[in-house]
């Protein structure tokens, strides 16, 4: 299953600049994004810069994370850069979406 842009960038920034590993990192956002309402698959830079100021900060708190407003700012920053499309769908999604 292929995930967005933006979620690839989120969850490489938090684990470059956090304790956590690659799986931790990933989970801890796609826990920020579900409270959101939000898929990793589907989500664009618009829509991961309102889980960054919103929800994520509150999933790096309870996990401990130090500082947690600022380090979203600062992945906010970075995220200004990537693009604002939806995630290319798989060729699974296609024949989905074909299949009715």
């Amino acid at each position: 299953m292929s995930t967005s842009s933006a979620f690839e960038f989120v969850s490489d920034q938090l684990e470059q600049l956090t304790h956590f590993n690659r799986l931790e990192a990933r989970g801890t956002l796609r826990f920020a994004l579900k409270a959101a309402g939000l898929d990793g698959n589907a989500v664009n830079a618009a829509q991961m810069g309102v889980v960054i100021a919103r929800t994520l900060p509150q999933e790096l708190e309870s996990r401990g994370i130090a500082n947690a407003a600022a380090l979203c700012q600062t992945i906010a920053r970075g995220l200004a850069g990537i693009e604002s499309g939806p995630a290319r769908a798989s060729t699974d999604d296609v024949f989905r979406r074909l299949g009715g």
